[in-house]
């Protein structure tokens, strides 16, 4: 069973931007997901993954001042599953072009492109502001006849959206095996017959190459030391779509983008988080 660790942190100030850093400093560490409110942060990381240690130093090295009352419990797997769904994820229109929703949400408002998913514990079902920024990208580019890769898929979701939008051929990559299998499954509710799933992380695109677009929403450390991997399947005029980071971290990312041939295109900024757009120097 896939039991989780569910962590509560009271906040006291408590803002968007206080639950936003706490959750990033979680994500560092291996925390999954995240349900922010008014008083503060509910995380969830693997039962076995759990460790108070890990969980005080980030709570010491808060760079904001507020006060943080933590606590936490186990839930089982199942439990889970039907509390999140049922609790947590609620449909979400994206600037009236795509809805992504469950199986069970009713009134759904119609939109071009449908997505279903069952999230379960995996990340990305569109609430987040990374996962949105993309989603919009997405919506924007021509993607007809295009190669995709999705490196650290999640739900699915966004190569989902990609499939439906034309793309030739997405893999999608994911190294948790549970999100694995839920992005297997997210796939299949949605008949999106162009994706390749593949399981594990950045050494599963040592034989994917002449990609067209890659996409990756995942943190800016693990972006930064698998870089080198992304660009490598990349074919000429190509573009890279990354997010996961704040806006802020930009230049960081940027100083090791440059020595891999790629330069900056745009970027766009929701609620600090940030999706940078990058392009091949031949293009």
């Amino acid at each position: 069973m896939n039991d989780y660790t569910e962590v509560r942190l009271n906040l006291n100030p408590c803002t968007e931007t206080h639950t936003d850093i706490l959750a990033a400093m979680l994500a560092e560490t291996g925390y999954e997901s995240f349900v922010p409110d008014s008083t503060g942060l509910t995380a969830y990381i693997r039962k076995e993954d759990f460790s108070p240690k890990a969980l005080d130093h980030v709570i010491r090295e808060f760079p904001m001042d507020t006060a943080i009352s933590p606590s936490h419990s186990v839930v089982e797997g199942q439990d889970w599953n039907a509390e999140w769904e049922k609790n947590y994820f609620r449909p979400i229109v994206i600037d009236n072009l795509c809805a992504i929703h469950s199986s069970f949400h009713k009134d759904v408002p119609a939109c071009k492109y449908d997505i279903l998913i069952d999230p379960k514990m995996a990340f990305g079902t569109g609430h987040h502001a990374t996962t949105t920024l993309i989603l919009r990208r997405l919506l924007a580019m021509g993607l007809t006849g295009r190669k995709v890769v999705d490196m650290g898929t999640g739900t699915g979701i966004l190569a989902i959206l990609a499939d439906m939008r034309g793309a030739a051929r997405i893999d999608a990559v994911e190294i948790d095996e549970f999100a694995y299998e839920n992005a297997k499954e997210n796939i299949k509710l949605n008949n999106a017959s162009h994706i390749a799933l593949h399981h594990g992380d950045a050494s599963a695109l040592a034989t994917i190459r002449d990609i067209n677009l890659f996409i990756a929403n995942i943190n800016r450390n693990i972006i930064t030391a698998d870089l080198a991997a992304y660009t490598d399947t990349l074919s000429p005029g190509a573009s890279m779509v990354l997010s996961g980071f704040y806006e802020e971290d930009i230049p960081v990312i940027m100083k090791t983008a440059e020595t891999l041939g790629l330069k900056y295109a745009d970027h766009t900024v929701l609620d600090r988080w940030a999706s940078l757009h990058l392009k091949t120097t031949d293009a």
